[in-house]
């Protein structure tokens, strides 16, 4: 008989979790593993605080300010690990609803503590704060890893971010912090206030208005797009100087339409990124810290996420929903 989630680690713990396919959301009470050798214990505020270290920790101690992104774990010894692309590792442990290698589920981060080996643990600078850091282990690290991967990162260049979400306005944040120049690429007029007066974005294009983009076209050195809806990218390749380099960071569910021939006339390139490796994490991270950049939030407390997680479906967030673990999450 299969030992519960509850007694299947020694350390008690408690969160809310999705146990079926409505995606519904509710109290959970499991387990962490006890403190290994090379692990890292830290209480979830909404990044943690260390709270116990093993014997052989090396990169933290009690008290430091860490977080944990997407992945808990890799092979370690594959190509991509040696090259610090944990990321892209054929087996990369999600840090949510993966097999850890003790054979049991790893349960994310909505809960009161987590367990994490330290080469996994990101260290937060303490002029972060921690609810604005947060989504910089996941949307930050998604746009800043391909900034840096395909050269976009040269003071002067000319970006262009379609899409303002949670990925979009960090990509802006990136980019001008970088120097670029940046010019937002929407569908929606009302969003350009925003970008400009509030994002520092240079320039806002709507992408349904065929004469501002063909105002644009070959001006831009890459784009980084970062919609999940199906969408043209025939519009987007126009916009590209000769060596463009369209970078795709959104994931739609649906083929996209791609011709060969606006690329050939042009030597252009499109491209991907997911997330990034640890090293480029905390590089990132470091980066954040020193140009004052974090996620634009909502903090809701935790009895509040179903109702978020609706308000995602319809985009209704500016730009990221943090839950309040520290000061909401009590066992019932």
């Amino acid at each position: 008989m299969a030992m519960s989630t509850e007694n299947e680690h020694p350390v008690k713990a408690f969160g809310w979790a999705a146990r079926d396919t409505t995606g519904h959301l509710s109290p959970f009470r499991f387990s962490r593993r006890a403190t290994g050798e090379k692990d890292v214990t830290f209480k979830v505020l909404y990044c943690g605080m260390v709270t116990e270290v093993g014997t052989k920790v090396t990169k933290f101690k009690v008290g430091d300010k860490v977080g944990v992104g997407c992945m808990v774990g890799s092979c370690r010894s594959c190509a991509n690990c040696k090259e610090d692309l944990e990321n892209y590792c054929p087996e990369m442990i999600l840090t949510y609803g993966a097999k850890y290698y003790d054979g049991t589920i790893t349960h994310g981060g909505y809960s009161d503590i987590m367990v994490s080996d330290e080469h996994f643990v990101i260290k937060i600078p303490d002029n972060l704060p921690l609810e604005g850091s947060a989504p910089l282990l996941c949307a930050g690290i998604t746009v800043y890893s391909p900034l840096k991967y395909y050269g976009l990162d040269k003071a002067g260049m000319h970006l262009g971010v379609v899409g303002l979400g949670g990925l979009g306005h960090m990509a802006v944040k990136f980019a001008k912090a970088m120097g670029l120049k940046v010019t937002v690429i929407s569908t929606s007029p009302n969003k350009k206030k925003e970008a400009m007066d509030h994002l520092g974005a240079d320039a806002f294009l709507v992408s349904r208005d065929t004469e501002e983009m063909e105002l644009a076209m070959g001006t831009m050195d890459g784009i980084i797009d970062t919609v999940s809806a199906v969408h043209a990218l025939l519009p987007l390749i126009g916009l590209l100087k000769t060596n463009g380099k369209l970078v795709m960071v959104g994931a739609p569910e649906k083929p996209l339409e791609l011709l060969a021939f606006p690329l050939l006339m042009g030597r252009k390139m499109v491209g991907g990124s997911g997330i990034g490796g640890i090293k480029e994490t905390q590089e990132m991270i470091d980066f954040a810290a020193k140009h004052n950049i974090v996620a634009d939030i909502e903090l809701i407390p935790m009895d509040y996420v179903n109702t978020a997680m609706e308000r995602l479906s319809k985009a209704d967030v500016k730009y990221r929903f943090v839950i309040d673990i520290v000061n909401s999450l009590k066992p019932s």
